[in-house]
């Protein structure tokens, strides 16, 4: 199975994307180094949310690794963020423009294609079932998109990443008052923060976000030292501490927020 899906009735969905590790022998063909090919994964990111069971949500997380086929890509490839380096549908390169297959091996047409058909279309069908099951419960439901990376990665973004980093595409995807209050919670956090910056909600966010239909979706992407030793370290609970507490009344105030709406 290339996703694990955990059914909730409360009107918030977690997406996880980038969290898979698992790389079966079939996606290893033509890599350099399949260790190295899961590098920039959303490291611990269902460590990070595991509170959530207890909130009644829905979970899809995914069980491959983003170097199979990237989730939170529309599925013709284009790009998401037009002049800025980025990563692919199926990427070749790692986050720091490292080649990830030997020259000449990388995934074809036809390698393409059963990767959209066996990773992508499954994962995006049980989004799209859990997003109409629980719209049948709910007037208003929220998705978040949940993301991790290197607080450094230069290639991508100059500096050090804020570690809570709010994306609704400029708006877009969700309601402002839904953006106003997360945006509020984020800044008495203490902890640094921004709303729409390097990234504003990837292909997830961008599709299903219909505010008008009573789908606000939001993108969070946390810089990784806020819970783990970087690169590479294992989850560290104490240090996630601060994290965690955010997480909560985020998660808290989105289905707070949708059940007001009701």
């Amino acid at each position: 199975m290339s996703f694990a899906l955990t059914p909730g009735k409360a009107p918030l969905i977690l997406s996880m994307p980038h969290v898979g590790l698992a790389l079966p022998e079939r996606w290893r063909a033509g890599l350099i180094d399949p260790a190295a090919a899961t590098a920039d994964a959303d490291y611990w990111i269902d460590e990070a949310y595991a509170f959530a069971r207890s909130l009644g949500v829905t979970i899809v997380r995914a069980a491959l690794p983003r170097v199979v086929i990237d989730l939170n890509r529309p599925p013709d490839g284009a790009s998401l963020y037009p002049g800025q380096a980025t990563t692919g549908l199926v990427p070749l390169e790692s986050f720091d423009g490292v080649p990830l297959y030997h020259p000449g091996a990388e995934p074809g047409p036809a390698s393409i294609g059963d990767r959209l058909r066996e990773v992508h279309k499954p994962y995006h069908d049980a989004l799209a079932a859990e997003i109409a099951r629980l719209r049948g419960m709910h007037e208003r439901i929220v998705l978040l998109d949940c993301h991790s990376i290197r607080s450094h990665v230069p290639r991508l973004f100059e500096g050090e990443l804020p570690i809570l980093n709010l994306g609704t595409h400029n708006g877009r995807s969700c309601a402002r008052e839904l953006e106003r209050r997360l945006a509020a919670l984020c800044a008495a956090s203490g902890l640094s923060h921004v709303v729409n910056g390097r990234f504003k909600g990837g292909w997830i966010t961008r599709h299903y976000g219909r505010p008008e239909s009573g789908v606000h979706a939001v993108q969070l992407e946390l810089a990784q030292r806020a819970y783990m030793a970087e690169p590479g370290g294992p989850y560290d609970p104490v240090r996630a501490a601060p994290l965690t507490r955010t997480l909560d009344q985020l998660l808290a105030a989105m289905i707070a927020w949708a059940q007001e709406q009701a």
